[in-house]
């Protein structure tokens, strides 16, 4: 979200940094480069400002390293100073570090991971989402998120979703009880892209995707979420919210207990040519 300033320039509100976060280091490291590029090229803040096109706060923001700056003002940075691309190449850099510090650390997981085992019993999983079933579902959050906080987590769920252009591409295996297929998330019109976006990635060779029909009442999911990420180093990581705190877990004997519990689920549920022909019947009644 953009406001313009008394004097004109445009500043961008929230996308600040945690200094707490280790990434806040790679931000600083940004505002030092812009501010060594800004004195070689004889300007001052206001100058510069100006010259951007924003406002004085939101250049001393990112050159003290605690604002987050957009692609646009990096590239309207580096176009000002003359900085031969130097600048616009941190775009790559700076997109990561609006993620926040969890969803930064689960990426890294899927980004790792060569098997992924995921059964979501509440929503449908982040990795399956569409951007406004994402933006609905988040904006559900009560206290609610600012404008800015729930574009910044929307986004970043979806930035999850590159892990289906990698190559070699990893299996995907999702079940999904059924009432997370029937509840309007967002409105009608939402919900039905989000159904066919479901039916264009269950298509995909790496993935399968199952329904748990609600008459299927008796199985090992109703504590809630189970994932399992295999990696290829045969290492993996595993997190449910009905065991171990919700906190992951990586010790042999509790993965254990998630792969079996996931295993009977996935025994338990429709086969995935089934599933598929259960989610478009469901859109057709959508």
């Amino acid at each position: 979200m953009e406001t313009t300033t008394a004097t004109g320039g445009v500043d961008e509100p929230g996308w600040d940094v945690d200094p707490d976060d280790e990434i806040a280091s790679v931000v600083e490291a940004l505002g030092h480069q812009q501010k060594r590029w800004r004195e070689a090229a004889g300007l001052g803040v206001a100058e510069f400002a100006t010259a951007m096109g924003y406002g004085e706060d939101q250049v001393r923001k990112v050159e003290r390293g605690a604002r987050i700056p957009r692609p646009e003002y990096l590239d309207r940075a580096d176009e000002v100073l003359g900085a031969n691309g130097f600048i616009s190449a941190m775009k790559e850099q700076m997109a990561k570090a609006r993620y926040p510090k969890k969803v930064r650390e689960l990426a890294k997981l899927e980004e790792r991971a060569v098997e992924l085992s995921l059964y979501s019993n509440h929503n449908i999983h982040g990795l399956l989402q569409t951007r406004d079933f994402a933006h609905a579902l988040l904006g559900t959050r009560r206290p609610s998120y600012s404008p800015d906080e729930l574009e910044r987590l929307a986004t970043a769920r979806i930035a999850r979703q590159s892990i289906y252009d990698r190559s070699p591409a990893p299996e995907l295996s999702f079940v999904q009880e059924e009432m997370t297929l029937r509840r309007p998330v967002g409105g009608t019109m939402v919900m039905r892209r989000q159904l066919e976006r479901l039916l264009e990635v269950g298509q995909l060779r790496n993935v399968e995707i199952q329904v748990m029909p609600v008459r299927s009442w008796e199985h090992p999911g109703t504590g809630g979420l189970i994932e399992v990420l295999k990696f290829a180093d045969g290492t993996a990581v595993g997190r449910s919210e009905g065991e171990f705190g919700g906190r992951p877990v990586s010790d042999p004997r509790q993965l254990r207990v998630l792969e079996l519990r996931y295993g009977i689920i996935r025994a338990q549920a429709l086969p995935p040519g089934e599933s598929l022909a259960f989610i478009e019947q469901v859109l057709g009644e959508t």
